[in-house]
């Protein structure tokens, strides 16, 4: 008699069902993972370069013509999303629709004479430029140009205010 033990032969099956869908699942689970951080570090990155500052494409509108815009009067260019502000000396500003503080869209009040941002209560003049706070920043303008008597706006670039705080304006 052999008094050696001996385990008994056990054959396991290799367990490939359920292990394998746990492996490709961490591996899908990290690609996703993967891909969603490359995207939201490529937006991040690319977010920095803001179109209208950087000289994206040209959007030349034609806004009118000099002799269709009143003395002292703001039109809404709902094509271009600007105001074209007729000033007391017949130059022009195309000032930008949102305000610089957060951002809303600016509406221009006719009775009031000034534009009221409805987020934060800002407002501004007829030229842009702060009337009262929280807005500390001039609303920023379009560039245009006046080619006989007719005046065109580039809504593919923003302008920031001069260094004094004040908007350009065209003359006629």
């Amino acid at each position: 008699m052999d008094n050696t033990l001996q385990r008994p032969q056990v054959e396991h099956a290799p367990d490939t069902g359920r292990r394998r869908f746990f492996n490709k699942l961490w591996a899908l689970l990290g690609s996703i993972a993967f891909l969603e951080l490359s995207w939201l570090s490529i937006s991040i990155l690319r977010s920095g370069k803001n179109k209208h500052e950087t000289g994206a494409q040209d959007a030349i509108i034609k806004a009118g013509n000099v002799e269709d815009f009143a003395i002292n009067s703001v039109t809404a260019n709902a094509r271009g999303q600007f105001y074209l502000a007729c000033l007391e000396d017949g130059s022009f500003l195309a000032l930008s629709r949102t305000c610089t503080h957060l951002g809303c869209s600016v509406p221009w009040d006719e009775e009031a004479h000034k534009f009221i941002c409805p987020c934060h209560g800002s407002s501004f003049s007829i030229t842009g430029e702060v009337l009262t706070p929280p807005a500390t920043r001039s609303l920023n303008s379009h560039p245009l140009r006046i080619e006989n008597g007719t005046i065109y706006v580039n809504t593919g670039r923003l302008e920031k205010p001069l260094q004094d705080g004040k908007p350009r304006p065209v003359k006629a």
